[in-house]
């Protein structure tokens, strides 16, 4: 299916934006009139953050936020035009023209889309930019914050440590990650064993609707607000901004980062990991890479086992001594932090780097990359991990990183949010390929190749469905159909990220969103009353 779905996305012409100059004055002039018609309360005019394609400033605008250089090529689509929005009324004249002038609305708050489905389309489309929403508000009496979604997560951390050094938020590891997508598609990080996910501590929000109404938690009602809580928030709307509970952390945590080779005893490490990570104390988060590499002339697989843990390095150590020897941690292994500390380490960061990293938006490099995600939820015999060495070595390339559950991820119902994948999970797997060379051939190549793990891992993975992550976004699962979505076309996906909960999503959409406005390739879908009998239900 996959050879099948990426064309489109990627090499398909972009003729239905490349008009000549003397038809692109008027659609501009058109289009540029509709806007400012319908978002006149911004104290700055629309046309000042508005590019169309014979602005200078419209590839730096594009290229700034595209993460995945397999989308930054020449023949990827481009959108007739760009809002970089400062005000909501320019959220609101998006969707409103958008929907006047029959264009398709992408939503980008970050750009790790990993398949690009937030700023690219087969289709005639508009891209509404949220990077100039990034205002965090922290209010540590209350233990919340307001931020918006085109806040970066190093920037909520850091806002978050400014005010204290006692209160964090269960999110991911990677700081230039957008707030709007990231939460609204589940968010995890290395606190998920503690806390659970961002999005079990969003108390409220603020969307823009396929109607370009402002609608809070209130006024949106229970069903929206469940279903932007992990089932997408593109498929439902605009995100403006979430509210968020802080978690406690302590004064001190400690990370340690501990690297095997097969010839070190990594595969025997790794099997007794996976009986441990989920069960052992929820204060510690236990990461396993996965990396074929080639040590002394020899072949082999590096496995680096990442931790986090809630204390101090003494209950630590005690800790693994009794409950997972195995690793042979040692306080020597151990590094004692704060907690914002922490995330720098966990970025990779050298020691001493200032906090202020955390502020900058953009990677110092990108990659063409690949991910693929799965659940495991029974440990894959020693028999089984061999034949796993034995194939990334063979592939050399994709990489693994096994992330555990356990903890609060087992006791929160797999209905309390869109999420489903929560108790009956041992870990999940992200599967990953990146590479520099940016033809055709390197490209097919490289997906060939974490294709065929992902194929290979399949006798040890979730089964009916096989299970996949949203925010790892996957369209080898499925897509939507070009000109008519349909039920059954999107339950091929839906039911893989989602589970049961799809069929509430759907729900959901049907009622706030029956034009299907806001459409994408994995979008939910709208469907009528008719189609469904539990729809009348």
């Amino acid at each position: 299916m996959g050879s099948l779905i990426y064309p489109p996305l990627f090499l398909l012409p972009f003729f239905f934006f490349c008009v000549t100059m003397a038809t692109l004055d008027p659609i501009h002039e058109t289009l540029l009139q509709c806007l400012s018609n319908h978002s006149s309360e911004s104290p700055t005019p629309i046309s000042q953050v508005t590019y169309f394609p014979n602005n200078p400033s419209y590839p730096p605008v594009l290229q700034s936020y595209i993460r995945n250089l397999i989308f930054a090529s020449a023949s990827t689509p481009k959108p007739l035009f760009i809002v970089t929005a400062t005000h909501v009324s320019h959220i609101q004249a998006a969707i409103i023209c958008s929907k006047i002038h029959a264009l398709e609305v992408r939503i980008r708050s970050g750009g790790h889309d990993y398949d690009g489905l937030s700023y690219v389309s087969s289709k005639s489309f508009v891209l509404l930019d949220m990077f100039n929403f990034r205002s965090i508000r922290v209010d540590i009496e209350n233990e919340s914050a307001w931020v918006e979604s085109g806040a970066t997560l190093g920037e909520v951390y850091y806002k978050i440590a400014e005010k204290s050094n006692l209160y964090g938020y269960p999110a991911g590891v990677c700081p230039t990650v957008g707030v709007g997508g990231h939460l609204s598609g589940g968010g995890y990080g290395n606190l998920m064993r503690k806390y659970g996910l961002s999005v079990d501590h969003i108390v409220d929000a603020v969307l823009v609707d396929a109607s370009g109404r402002v609608l809070d938690r209130e006024a949106m009602g229970e069903d929206l607000f469940w279903a932007i809580r992990g089932g997408g928030g593109a498929s439902f709307g605009v995100i403006v901004s979430w509210k968020i509970k802080l978690v406690l952390v302590p004064e001190i945590v400690t990370v340690f980062r501990i690297e095997k080779t097969l010839e070190q005893g990594a595969s025997d490490i790794v099997y007794r990991w996976q009986f441990v990570a989920e069960n052992i104390d929820e204060n510690l988060f236990i990461r396993v890479v996965l990396i074929p590499v080639i040590k002394g002339g020899q072949e082999t697989i590096k496995a680096k086992f990442n931790g986090l843990f809630l204390g101090t390095s003494e209950k630590l150590t005690a800790l693994m001594d009794d409950q997972f020897p195995e690793l042979g941690l040692s306080r020597n292994d151990c590094k004692e932090m704060s907690w914002i500390e922490s995330v720098l380490f966990w970025s990779n960061y050298p020691k001493g780097t200032s906090l202020d990293v955390l502020l900058e938006r953009h990677s110092q490099t990108e990659k063409f990359l690949k991910k693929k995600s799965d659940y495991v939820q029974e440990p894959i015999s020693k028999i089984g991990l061999d034949g796993l060495w034995k194939k990334m070595i063979q592939l050399q390339k994709p990489v693994l990183t096994f992330n555990p559950y356990g903890g609060k991820m087992a006791q929160i119902s797999e209905t309390e949010t869109p999420f489903p994948h929560r108790a009956g999970n041992i870990y999940k797997i992200q599967y990953s390929v990146n590479w520099k060379d940016g033809s055709v051939e390197a490209r097919e190549r490289n997906l060939e190749l974490i294709r065929w793990l992902y194929d290979y891992m399949t006798p040890y993975v979730s089964k009916s469905p096989r299970s996949s992550y949203l925010n790892y976004r996957d369209i080898d699962i499925g897509v939507n159909g070009i000109d008519n979505v349909t039920y059954e076309e999107a339950s091929i996906w839906g039911i893989k990220y989602f589970k049961g909960n799809f069929d509430r999503l759907v729900q959901v959409k049907t009622r706030v969103d029956p034009g299907n406005f806001f459409r994408y390739e994995q979008s939910i879908p709208s469907v009528e009353t008719s189609r469904k009998s539990w729809m009348a239900e």
